[in-house]
């Protein structure tokens, strides 16, 4: 077989350099970085002819024309593999790329670290009020300390919906703490989330039992709307709600409800519907909600890692090698006819 050059492509939203560096050492690896604001016509004459397309999971920072789409793989035949930059996959379709034969990776766990700091930073800034605190004391006069008494996390439970990298994690941190740790992950047997560090538990029992309850998971068909008004009602009254994972997985408008009433004692929301969420947005408008901008991830560290773990990724696959973090694992007999007839290369594993 003659081998045939490999062509990468992205668009430049913002990615740590170390990505186009580490392509860059490859002699047969081409990558071609698009402009998001230039000429339609430019896109997608770089992404006909490309092996890989390595996108952004944000969707609300990439035109909808990028999405991987069945469109867009209709008009991208050599297409192998789509790459992700980070863990989640919101702008691809992955059952129309598993039907067209081509690949879904993500970067799984490469921000582990950071984003599971961030769920319990958010968790103390709840319980400690820090951020109520600091928004009154900028405004007013005349309360006082008792009126922001918060709690301690020691013996409190918390409760993860999902124990994947970043939640087996944040189960670490919070037993640092000193706080039980539940886990309801139907993909995972008792014992597997015993060895990640939580009690194995139903949705309904985790809700129930909670003092913290954090959303880890992914949004698919399955969770999208998976927490909403009667979740909420589940929970512990003044029970704590947070949200690293993916806008559209809990329901903002039963969630700003629950709050109002005093249900749900306070929320840390680094996920949204819109992201960034309208300044008018009700959420926006509670003291007692922590609210950020999908940063949970950005970090130095992270997005380093991150851009290192894609690339070092796409290149393995570009030599023939199988993808560590496949999403549709199912579409690999495909994948290798067309990576054999497209490349001209053996896939070796």
């Amino acid at each position: 077989m003659r081998a045939h050059r490999k062509n990468v492509v992205r668009f430049d939203a913002w990615l740590d350099p170390a990505f186009d560096a580490r392509l860059g050492r490859e002699a047969d690896i081409d990558l071609r970085v698009c402009a998001l604001a230039g000429p339609e016509e430019a896109g997608w004459a770089a992404l006909a002819p490309a092996h890989v397309y390595h996108v952004s999971s944000a969707k609300d920072e990439l035109r909808r024309r990028w999405f991987v789409t069945a469109e867009l793989l209709a008009r991208c035949p050599r297409l192998l593999c789509v790459s992700t930059y980070g863990a989640g996959y919101d702008t691809i379709d992955v059952a129309a790329c598993t039907n067209a034969g081509v690949a879904v990776v993500n970067q799984a766990g490469g921000n582990a670290d950071s984003v599971a700091e961030h769920t319990l930073g958010v968790m103390l800034a709840l319980s400690k009020r820090i951020a109520e605190s600091d928004r009154r004391l900028r405004r007013e006069r005349g309360f006082t300390r008792e009126d922001l008494t918060g709690r301690e996390l020691r013996g409190k439970v918390v409760g993860l919906i999902g124990i994947g990298h970043i939640g087996t994690r944040v189960a670490a941190l919070a037993r640092a703490f000193g706080m039980a740790v539940l886990a309801a992950d139907p993909y995972l047997t008792e014992a597997e989330v015993g060895r990640r560090g939580a009690e194995a538990v139903t949705l309904e029992a985790l809700l129930a039992r909670s003092d913290v309850v954090s959303l880890h998971c992914p949004r698919t068909a399955e969770t999208l709307g998976m927490i909403d008004a009667r979740a909420f009602a589940r929970m512990k009254p003044g029970a704590l709600f947070i949200t690293t994972a993916r806008g559209g997985i809990h329901d903002e408008a039963a969630l700003a409800e629950a709050l109002r009433s005093g249900h749900v004692g306070g929320a840390g929301l680094d996920v949204w519907d819109e992201e960034p969420p309208p300044l008018e947005h009700p959420l926006l408008r509670l003291d007692n909600v922590v609210a950020t901008h999908h940063t949970a991830g950005v970090t130095h560290e992270a997005r380093r890692n991150v851009a290192s773990i894609a690339a070092e990724q796409i290149v393995a696959m570009l030599k023939g090698g199988r993808p560590a973090r496949f999403v549709n694992p199912e579409v690999w007999p495909a994948y290798v006819a067309r990576f054999e007839s497209l490349l001209g290369a053996r896939v070796e594993a």
